[in-house]
C-alpha cells in the first residue's frame, strides 16, 4: 500500500450499485405523476444530491402550492424501493470485492451516501457487505446534502479518523466537492451510467475499480 490509509470512506449510489439509471427514470416517472415538467437532460446537474434537493427547486419553479417536497420523496422512495426489490440493480464490478478486500486488511470503512436510509440498508443487505462497515450514514437524515462535506466529516469522527487520512470513492461532481470540502483524499470513478461529470476535482479518477487493489492505493 503506497499511502498510511487510516479509512475509506463510499459513496453508493453509481460506486456500489449501478443505480443512476434507475434513479432517473424513477425521478422521471415521479415527475410525470404529479403533472410536473422536468427536461431529463437537467437531471445530470442533481446526480449525488438527495431527492429533497431535486424536488424542492422543482416545486419552488413550478408554483405549485397544492403539492409539497414530501409528498415527492415519499412517492419516488416507495416507488424506487419497488424497484430495487424486484432485482433490477446490480453491484458495480469490483466493488463488492474491492469493500471486503479492505475490510480484510483492517482498514476502516464507512458509507456516506445521499440515498435514502431505507434504500442504503436495502442495498447493505442484498449485497451481504452490511459487516464490512463501522458507519453507515444516509444523507437524508441530515441538514444539508452534498456538496455539503458534512456526511464526510461526521463519517471521519464516527470512525476516530482525521480527515486528511481519509480517502473517499465517488462518482459525481457534487460528491467530489463535499469530499475535497472535507479535507479528503478522494478518488472518482467514471461510471459511463452517471451522466457527463466533471471529476476535475479528484485527486485521482479511475475507469475501473478492478484497478483500485490495495498495493497501488
Amino acid at each position: 500500500m503506497k499511502h498510511d490509509i487510516g479509512a475509506f470512506l463510499f459513496d453508493m449510489d453509481g460506486v456500489i450499485i449501478d443505480s443512476e439509471p434507475i434513479h432517473s427514470r424513477v425521478k422521471m416517472d415521479t415527475f410525470r405523476h404529479f403533472g410536473l415538467s422536468f427536461d431529463e437532460r437537467d437531471l445530470v446537474r442533481y446526480m449525488g444530491r438527495t431527492s429533497e434537493a431535486i424536488f424542492s427547486e422543482v416545486l419552488a419553479a413550478s408554483g405549485r402550492r397544492d403539492l409539497s417536497v414530501s409528498d415527492l420523496t415519499e412517492y419516488k422512495h416507495q416507488h424506487y424501493l419497488e424497484v430495487l426489490k424486484s432485482g433490477e440493480i446490480e453491484p458495480v464490478r469490483g466493488a463488492v470485492e474491492l469493500i471486503r478486500a479492505l475490510h480484510a486488511a483492517g482498514i476502516p470503512l464507512a458509507l456516506a451516501t445521499s440515498s435514502w436510509s431505507v434504500v442504503m440498508e436495502t442495498v447493505l443487505d442484498r449485497f451481504g457487505i452490511r459487516s464490512c462497515f463501522q458507519s453507515v450514514l444516509s444523507g437524508g437524515d441530515l441538514p444539508k446534502s452534498k456538496p455539503d462535506p458534512a456526511i464526510y466529516r461526521i463519517s471521519a469522527r464516527r470512525l476516530g479518523v482525521e480527515p486528511e487520512r481519509c480517502v473517499v470513492l465517488e462518482d459525481t461532481k457534487n460528491g467530489i466537492l463535499a469530499a475535497k470540502n472535507a479535507g479528503m483524499y478522494c478518488i472518482a470513478y467514471r461510471n459511463p451510467h452517471s451522466g457527463q461529470q466533471d471529476l476535475s476535482l479528484a485527486d485521482r479518477i479511475v475507469e475501473d475499480l478492478a484497478e483500485l487493489r490495495l498495493d497501488t492505493l
